[in-house]
């Protein structure tokens, strides 16, 4: 019997554009889970390409791989940064109870 290969499941290869990206945020942040954030972040950023956000954010690479491989929940200004170097604004709206 032959054996399958197969690969681990990564998101960032199923972002293809910015509605599936702001969708994926979306369900993300509904969570509330900040290194699940962090972790959808990464995806976002290995999808369209890590160095160019390490430029955009003046964070170094193996500081953003850290920060958004959703181990640990980065701190809020890196959080910001990157977020806003995406090209993303926060909005908040009353919660439905």
């Amino acid at each position: 019997m032959s054996k399958i290969k197969t690969r681990p499941f990564d998101m960032a290869n199923y972002l293809g554009d910015e509605a599936e990206i702001a969708e994926y945020l979306r369900q993300v942040l509904e969570d509330g889970d900040p290194a699940e954030l962090a972790a959808a972040l990464g995806d976002i950023a290995r999808a369209r390409g890590m160095t160019q956000l390490a430029r955009d954010t003046g964070l170094s690479r193996e500081s953003l791989y850290k920060s958004l491989s959703g181990e640990r929940a980065p701190s809020s200004e890196t959080l910001f940064k990157v977020i806003r170097a995406m090209g993303f604004k926060l909005s908040l709206e009353p919660a439905q109870r």
